[in-house]
């Protein structure tokens, strides 16, 4: 069983900074990207960041300049800095991750709980 927990958010003045994390654990073989999704209410989710099978880090266009995406392949960990934070950032995040599982054979999206972040004006 393999299972994605998000940490991190919380509430923070518009200016402010959060730190997101999430972490894979279960009988994984290997993870092939890792990546942020975000959903405000009334709204549909939306990929925030994402980091790629070569490293590459892809950003939406709202958010480049000021999210940081990162990851610990040790730790099955992937990581979203969040600085500059906006009013328009609040949301819940949800980490998504696309792993194979040790006794597998295939590649499957697996998503967390969700983390709430709420940006004051």
């Amino acid at each position: 069983q393999v299972q994605l927990v998000e940490s991190g958010g919380g509430l923070v003045q518009a200016g402010g900074s959060l730190r997101l994390s999430c972490t894979a654990s279960g009988s994984i073989f290997s993870i092939k990207a890792m990546a942020w999704y975000r959903q405000a209410p009334g709204k549909q989710r939306d990929l925030v960041a994402g980091i790629m099978a070569n490293g590459r880090p892809i950003y939406v266009d709202s958010v480049k300049g000021r999210f940081t995406i990162s990851r610990d392949g040790a730790k099955n960990t992937v990581y979203l800095q969040m600085d500059s934070l906006k009013p328009e950032d609040t949301a819940i995040y949800y980490c998504n991750a696309d792993i194979m599982e040790s006794d597998g054979s295939h590649y499957s999206d697996y998503w967390g709980q969700g983390t709430r972040v709420v940006v004051s004006s």
